[in-house]
């Protein structure tokens, strides 16, 4: 196993701690920290999570791939020792973003998934730190981590620490409050550079858009965005938004706050909140009904509708739909008034009503 980069050895961990302390000081000069509202059970599930998957997670599974490929693949490992870092640099990156874009966009589309991630969207505020809160459990399934001990396994170690430094430094500024890309945007002249590297790396506001609670905004898009180091996979698989724009409203609607045992450590321990996702038993009903719904809309004012069919707020979006490949409808209202908006959730004319349930 390759352990050193340019002659230093672990030279990848003291740059990674480097920018985690560079950004905490810049965010404590900033004025964050009295501005913050985070409880004392934020801190501890953040920084927690931050020193578990450090120290516990990340060295057991690059140790179990290790025994695992000695055990079974002895003959492949190192081979690709002497290969070129131009070859193997993106080559690790790029299978560990696509990677990772999958497995984020498939922990906000499946149930269970979505229980282990979902600790990360109840965050209110930004911070570096928000990027280590998920679940345990969220870590130990996440195959770019086991892509990592593959590829050190294969003898591409160095490729993997620099890698790492790079994906660091572009996840750690995404979710920082500092948001370094806002003045670069004002720049007229810089305007053509931002707008490529934009299509290219996740900036502060394209990543901000995926933490905001609701569309009715028009920045956020909590189903959208899923990049972690690239936005090429969001525009490629036809989930990125740009708006160059930061949402002020983060969370989680009808988060019911569980303590950070519960959601740290789920599904060993579960959330006594029976109004909780991830307490025992919990499963979202149908509320959808075979007549549509009336309403009164007020002109100009935007609207979600839900297309889940378990919302509590029918015909309305209450975020029911998280952990499914359901999605809210955005609408804004042309006229004050009433209107029959679709609650069976079959018409083709969304949000309104076409007499789809009489068929």
């Amino acid at each position: 196993m390759e352990n050193t980069l340019f002659g230093i050895e672990n030279l990848d961990v003291y740059v990674v701690m480097g920018i985690l302390i560079v950004f905490g000081l810049l965010e404590v000069i900033s004025g964050q920290l009295k501005r913050s509202n985070r409880t004392a059970s934020d801190w501890i599930q953040e920084v927690g999570s931050m020193l578990v998957l450090s120290v516990m997670i990340k060295p057991l599974i690059v140790f179990a791939v290790f025994t695992i490929g000695t055990s079974l693949w002895s003959e492949t490992g190192l081979m690709l020792s002497g290969r070129s870092l131009w070859l193997t640099l993106p080559f690790y990156l790029l299978i560990d973003d696509v990677l990772q874009y999958w497995y984020h966009r498939s922990a906000h589309e499946y149930e269970f998934l979505w229980k282990l991630h979902r600790p990360h969207h109840q965050a209110e505020e930004m911070g570096f730190f928000i990027s280590y809160r998920n679940a345990a459990l969220y870590y130990l399934l996440m195959p770019n981590i086991w892509w990592v001990g593959t590829f050190v396994f294969l003898g591409g170690g160095k490729a993997v620490a620099i890698g790492l430094i790079l994906k660091q430094l572009i996840i750690i500024g995404s979710h920082s409050t500092l948001k370094w890309d806002a003045p670069l945007y004002k720049i007229k002249a810089l305007n053509p550079v931002m707008t490529f590297l934009e299509r290219i790396i996740v900036t502060p506001a394209f990543h901000y858009a995926h933490h905001g609670k609701s569309k009715k905004d028009s920045i956020s898009d909590p189903n959208g965005n899923f990049g972690n180091m690239f936005s090429i996979w969001d525009q490629f698989f036809g989930s990125a938004v740009f708006t160059r724009k930061y949402p002020t409203d983060l969370g989680l609607e009808n988060d019911p706050k569980e303590h950070w045992t519960a959601a740290y450590l789920y599904p060993i321990l579960a959330s006594d909140n029976p109004n909780s996702e991830i307490s025992r038993g919990y499963k979202k009903k149908n509320t959808i009904t075979m007549s549509p719904q009336m309403v009164d809309l007020k002109q100009g004012e935007k609207y979600l509708w839900c297309q889940c069919g378990k919302s509590k707020n029918q015909p309305f979006c209450d975020g029911s739909h998280h952990g499914s490949k359901h999605k809210p409808l955005l609408f804004e209202a042309k006229r004050t008034g009433p209107a029959r908006l679709c609650n069976c959730k079959l018409t083709k004319a969304g949000p309104f009503c076409d007499d789809a349930h009489l068929g």
